[in-house]
């Protein structure tokens, strides 16, 4: 079940950017749900959705590693934002509250 770990990340940053706004946050939020939903599908289609490993650990690992790529991904694509100011305006789009 290693979509776990993303998917906490993907709720607890939900939580945040509801109170926050904060448009680097929802970019951070949207790729873990990106990470959370794949791990789900790809459980789903191996017959695997709720099968708890013997090695319960390598799964979190596993998951660790998933949201670690994830977030290194939005650490990138914000120094990128920064060069490129025509990604910066896609990043910082304003929710309409």
């Amino acid at each position: 079940m290693c979509y776990g770990v993303p998917l906490i990340g993907a709720v607890v940053t939900s939580f945040t950017w509801h109170k926050t706004n904060n448009a680097k946050l929802w970019s951070l939020n949207l790729l873990l749900w990106g990470g959370a939903i794949f791990g789900f599908i790809d459980h789903l289609w191996n017959k695997e959705l709720f099968l708890i490993s013997s090695n319960i650990i390598n799964d979190l690992l596993l998951g660790v590693a998933i949201t670690l790529v994830i977030v290194a991904a939005w650490i990138i694509l914000l120094l990128v934002s920064k060069i490129n100011p025509a990604l910066n305006s896609y990043i910082n789009i304003k929710r309409n509250s």
